[in-house]
């Protein structure tokens, strides 16, 4: 219960009872609300810079929690990184060295992603730095990622192709090796068994037995079977592609039709004595190109290192030859 307050009166020299009037307690009583509305302000103000809220707290322990996430990401992305320069490599000095293709430039390799504005959406943040550098080079290995993929998809192109051409290009004896000395006259300026002048011979010439099996040395397509009494006699010429064919000449039976699929080492003839020849024997020739070369240099699947020193020596003796 309040207490009565009193006040002496000069004029009537008496105490006299304090009397507050209305107005005067409503201006106490908002004077008092207004510091403490003052003082509650400032503890709040205080609490809220220095003091965190549950929900707060919450929300900065997540926070905390992306901000780690983000950078083990990143150095999950700079491993992968490194891991992925590695195959760059190796894609650029190995596999396009072995199969005869360009290189990609780094500029292709290294080159950006998006526009300017592509991350305008992660700006305005305590982090945005971190998920805009983060962003920015998880979208730069997306794209060498991206590349490389597509080089190896033309990789595995080459590989299937080159695997063709290493099946096409002649490359055994078109003759059984039993004996290594059948070959009786090779490439080059051999004595013409007819004319007894110095001529150019465009083959090699095998000595065999009428009948023995000719091989087709390399996969490919007949592209001609010639009957003939003069020249290469009874001939088969095969397309292998790649600007290589081959010519198998006096033959005494052919043994396929033009326009027929062939692989190395099916039967394509066997050896006879037809057209100007001197002796059963098969002559055989390689065209690249339209050119005709040594064919002596097209036995490396079918030779030792040995009998294909002994090839060359007998090949390369001046003697005659056999048409």
């Amino acid at each position: 219960m309040a207490k009565t307050k009193y006040y002496f009166n000069t004029d009537s020299l008496k105490f006299e009872r304090v009397v507050v009037s209305f107005r005067k307690r409503l201006l106490r009583v908002l004077g008092w609300l207004s510091t403490a509305a003052v003082f509650g302000s400032i503890v709040l103000l205080l609490a809220y810079s220095f003091l965190d809220s549950p929900k707060e707290k919450q929300l900065k322990r997540e926070l905390n929690a992306m901000s780690f996430q983000y950078e083990l990401l990143q150095q999950r992305m700079e491993l992968a990184s490194a891991v992925l320069e590695d195959l760059q490599k190796r894609d650029d000095q190995v596999y396009r060295v072995i199969f005869e293709a360009e290189a990609i430039p780094p500029e292709v390799r290294a080159a950006g992603y998006g526009g300017v504005n592509r991350y305008k959406d992660l700006e305005g943040f305590d982090n945005s730095e971190l998920m805009t550098n983060t962003s920015r080079n998880m979208d730069k290995l997306y794209k060498r990622l991206y590349i490389q993929s597509k080089s190896y998809d033309e990789v595995f192109e080459l590989v299937k192709k080159k695997a063709e051409l290493l099946a096409s290009i002649p490359a055994i004896q078109p003759i059984t090796k039993r004996s290594i000395a059948r070959l009786a006259s090779g490439f080059g300026h051999r004595i013409h068994p007819i004319y007894k002048t110095y001529m150019m011979h465009e083959g090699i010439d095998f000595t065999a037995p009428i009948g023995t099996e000719i091989y087709a040395t390399g996969n490919g397509t007949i592209a001609k079977v010639e009957y003939n009494g003069r020249g290469y006699g009874n001939n088969v010429v095969v397309n292998h592609g790649y600007g290589y064919s081959t010519l198998y000449g006096h033959m005494s039976r052919v043994a396929v039709r033009a326009g027929q699929k062939v692989k190395r080492g099916d039967v394509i003839g066997y050896v006879g004595n037809t057209g100007s020849s001197t002796g059963p024997h098969l002559h055989y020739e390689v065209i690249k190109n339209g050119k005709k070369i040594d064919p002596i240099h097209f036995f490396f699947n079918d030779l030792t290192a040995e009998e294909y020193d002994i090839v060359r020596e007998q090949a390369s003796q001046s003697n005659q030859s056999f048409d």
